[in-house]
This record gives structure tokens, C-alpha cells and sequence, in this order.
């Protein structure tokens, strides 16, 4: 979840890792009381997203500093459009300037990818969800991108639900049908009546062995359509069925339409590229 207190570690991560002992650039030619007035422009159309780093980021260089007309995250824009004006003392924008880009044009690029795979599979009853294949100490901001984007959040991390892949099941010794089910049954048991269950599969006679131990849902992983079509018809409603494994937007809205009701893709957040984003003098 994106709060506010994370907001402020991370952008105070950001500055100490670009300006440890100050911004020597700044400090040495530009006056104290000199003032600027910038609007941060799009260069290329998109969906926002960042505008709190954004502001966070010049309140931490410089609380003086007033960032006004910032778009709402999820705002569609066009090339050229100004995205926010930010005005104040200049060194504090000139020091925060790149971070305060670094994190919108990447959250950005992210919700703007993120829409596209929405368009793409909105004629069906799919939703895109993300995965776990994030930028490490950055996982709340690329997750919070993809939901602007019109995307659905998996699970955040290790600890909020279960999935079994292949090597869990294969250190449990979990070889054939009845061994597989037994495994996922005790887990149900210890695992309690709240708790999701979602197992991976890579082969289509492997889904009645997860259904049969009554599971939240299946992963059908990197299936192709025709067997999508198969699995869902075997799942029939008992389990939610989720197909990922190499989704790109060219075979996005095919998989869809197989009937799956998730859509898991890591190239949301592990292959978007950040929006061409620019901070401009007035």
C-alpha cells in the first residue's frame, strides 16, 4: 500500500543517494535567492501516475516550494500537455528536478502500459493483474501504477496468500495425482477457511488432481490458447482461473477470450518503459 510514510522514505532514499553531501552544481552557481517557475510537460501521450512523489520530492528539498495544477494519478494526457507547474526557489527545484522525474516518468510508463493490456482485453471478462517481478524497495509505487492504469494488484508479497509452484509441490515429494492432492489438502487444512490457495500448473492433466483439494484458484502457466479453452472448461467455475507465462499486448486479448479470469503479467512493472517526461523553464 502506497502511504504516506513510505512516500517520504522513499523519496528520501532517492536525494541521499543523488545529493549525499548536497548538489554541488547548484551551490556553486546559482544564488540563494534566485526563483523559478517550471511546468513539468509530457512529451508523449500516456496515463499519470507519481504525482505524490512528485510533490514530496520538493517538499523535502525545499518546503518553499509550491507545486500546483498536478493532475490526478490515472489522468490520461496528451504530448505536450503540462502535467503540474511547480515554482519556487531554484535550487531546491533544480536539486530535486531528475528524482521527481525519475519517479513519474517510471510510474507513468507503467500505467500507460497497463492500460493498453486493459484495452486490449476489455471486451472479456479478464483483468490484468501484476506479479511479484518488481524493482526491489519499490514495489508499493509499481503496484500503485498498475491500479491507476486500470490493472488489478496480486498478491503484494509472500506473506498475503499462498502459491504452490512447481517446486514447492516438488519438494514435497508431490510426483503424480494422489500425492499432489494429498499435499494440497493438508495445506488447506493448516492453512485456515480465510486464507487463498493458488497453485500452478503447467500441463493440463494436472488441473483435476488441484481442483479435487479444493484450491482458490489455478495457475495455468504458459498454456497455450487451446488448452486455456480445455482448462476452464475443467475448472468450470470451482476455481478462478488464471493464465500467465509470456502474455505480451499481441497475444493478450486471445488469451483472454479463452475465457480465464485473471491475466497475470510481469511485463507490467519489470518491462515498461518510463514516459518521456520533461521539466521545463517559464
Amino acid at each position: 500500500m502506497l502511504t504516506q510514510t513510505l512516500i517520504q522514505q522513499v523519496v528520501r532514499a532517492a536525494l541521499a543517494e543523488d545529493a549525499p553531501w548536497g548538489d554541488l552544481t547548484v551551490e556553486l552557481t546559482i544564488p540563494e535567492s534566485l526563483t523559478l517557475q517550471t511546468q513539468l510537460v509530457a512529451r508523449e501521450p500516456g496515463v499519470f501516475a507519481g504525482g505524490a512523489l512528485v510533490r514530496e520530492t520538493f517538499e523535502q528539498t525545499d518546503s518553499r516550494i509550491q507545486v500546483q495544477d498536478l493532475v490526478a494519478d490515472g489522468t490520461p494526457f496528451a504530448a505536450g500537455d503540462t502535467l503540474a507547474v511547480i515554482s519556487g526557489p531554484a535550487r531546491g527545484i533544480l536539486t530535486g528536478e531528475r528524482i521527481a522525474l525519475n519517479f513519474s516518468q517510471r510510474m507513468s510508463g507503467i500505467a500507460t502500459l497497463t492500460a493498453r493490456f486493459v484495452q486490449e482485453v476489455a471486451h472479456t471478462r479478464a483483468r490484468i493483474a501484476d506479479t511479484r517481478k518488481t524493482t526491489p524497495g519499490l514495489r508499493a509505487l509499481e503496484k500503485h501504477a498498475v491500479s491507476v492504469g486500470g490493472g488489478s494488484n496480486h498478491r503484494f508479497g509472500l506473506s498475503d496468500a499462498i502459491m504452490v509452484k512447481d517446486n514447492h509441490l516438488a519438494a514435497l515429494g508431490a510426483t503424480d495425482a494422489e500425492s499432489t492432492t494429498r499435499a494440497l489438502q493438508g495445506l488447506r487444512e493448516r492453512a485456515g477457511h480465510t486464507t487463498s490457495i493458488i497453485v500452478e500448473v503447467d500441463r493440463l492433466d494436472q488441473v483435476p488432481a488441484v481442483l479435487q483439494a479444493g484450491v482458490t484458484g489455478v495457475l495455468l502457466d504458459n498454456f497455450d490458447t487451446a488448452d486455456l479453452v480445455r482448462a476452464v472448461a475443467l475448472i468450470d467455475g470451482r476455481a478462478i482461473a488464471e493464465a500467465s507465462g509470456g502474455v505480451a499486448l499481441d497475444t493478450v486479448r486471445a488469451i483472454a477470450e479463452t475465457g480465464v479470469d485473471v491475466i497475470s503479467v510481469g511485463q507490467l512493472t519489470h518491462g515498461a518503459r518510463a514516459l518521456d517526461l520533461g521539466l521545463d523553464a517559464v
